[in-house]
């Protein structure tokens, strides 16, 4: 580990705590900012069914040129 020297100025008692708790207010503001910024993600969250997919268009046929 390259950053072993950390430990001699932060007690890992301390260190690994706010590490962790930093991680975890991360995440947890990543979820809000899912939740608050997007339609779906809410509705995903409270087993909202999937809307049917369309049909995909069909192109017309071409008439034949005529002679």
């Amino acid at each position: 580990m390259n950053q072993a020297r950390i430990w001699t100025v932060v007690n890992p008692t301390v260190g690994l705590p706010l590490l962790l708790g930093s991680v975890t207010v991360i995440a947890i503001l990543v979820h809000l900012a899912l939740v608050e910024n997007t339609t779906w993600f809410s509705g995903y969250w409270n087993g909202a069914a999937k809307t049917a997919a369309a049909a995909p268009a069909v192109a017309p046929v071409a008439a034949p040129a005529k002679k």
